[in-house]
């Protein structure tokens, strides 16, 4: 069973829009901390969004913010990521991620999707 199923990737020129999909199974996503990485064969994985169940201010990287917001939708147990003025940098496979505790690293979450590919041209 797959407890987050990413969706929502595609190709977009710069300066357009995506919104990024986390369906999570019940259990999952009354993890404390749900989380957006990315990872590109030249930067590696990095974090870029995490947000808490208990509704503290989310983070962003400095890379995204002010263009990118991540927002629960409790009803649907989905989390979302929704990406505006994007740029080629942005280029990259997305996953979402929950675990117990907020954190940059990856191995630090109990649950990961399998990805969705984001691709933006110049």
């Amino acid at each position: 069973q797959a407890h987050l199923v990413e969706s929502g990737g595609g190709s977009v020129e710069a300066g357009g829009s995506l919104r990024l999909s986390c369906a999570a199974s019940a259990s999952v996503y009354g993890s404390v901390c749900m989380a957006w990485f990315r990872h590109t064969p030249g930067q590696g994985r990095e974090r870029i969004a995490t947000t808490y169940n208990y509704g503290d201010r989310p983070y962003y990287d400095d890379s995204v913010k002010g263009r990118f917001t991540i927002a629960r939708d409790n009803a649907k147990k989905t989390l979302y990521l929704n990406m505006n003025g994007l740029k080629p940098e942005d280029t990259a496979m997305y996953y979402c991620a929950a675990g117990s505790r907020c954190s940059a690293i990856w191995d630090d979450y109990e649950f990961w999707g399998q990805g969705t590919q984001v691709s933006v041209s110049s």
